[in-house]
């Protein structure tokens, strides 16, 4: 990280405030690893705070879609993970990554739509037919309508 960005990274952990004034003259890659730090320094709060800036400042931008996408993901919120990740789908068009279908499906599975988090890893399965992940992921899926109906029967 570069040492303008990590003093700043400091100030706003240190303060818990943004200023987006001051932010506005990063990269996309400056809010990905600023976002990478605060996380690693257990300060979530701001790292969505600053994954909002980055989005608001760069809405098509890869690295801060994907962050942030992934930001979501550890805070269990799916709507929000789900439209970040099919935004990054948009933006990268034709060259969607297997860990971007990987990301979007277990989004939609957690979010308890599995007919649209089959269609994903169809979709990525057929970009990248020996991808262990995806695989292992559909192997993942396969079962989960047997985990979500043993799981109604024990409430």
């Amino acid at each position: 990280m570069r040492p303008e960005l990590q003093h700043l990274m400091q100030q706003v952990a240190a303060i818990q405030s943004l200023d987006f004034a001051e932010v506005s003259r990063f990269e996309p890659a400056d809010f990905r690893q600023g976002i990478q730090w605060l996380v690693a320094q257990d300060n979530t709060a701001m790292a969505l705070a600053l994954a909002d800036a980055g989005l608001s400042l760069y809405p098509q931008s890869e690295d801060i879609l994907a962050i942030a996408g992934l930001l979501a993901m550890t805070q269990q919120d799916w709507p929000a993970a789900i439209e970040l990740l099919q935004d990054l789908c948009t933006v990268q068009q034709g060259n969607v990554q297997a860990m971007t279908y990987h990301m979007l499906a277990r989004a939609l599975c957690c979010n308890l739509d599995l007919a649209e988090a089959r269609q994903v890893l169809a979709h990525g399965l057929a970009a990248w037919p020996d991808d262990a992940t995806l695989l292992a992921e559909q192997a993942d899926m396969a079962l989960a309508p047997v985990a979500f109906s043993t799981a109604g029967l024990s409430n």
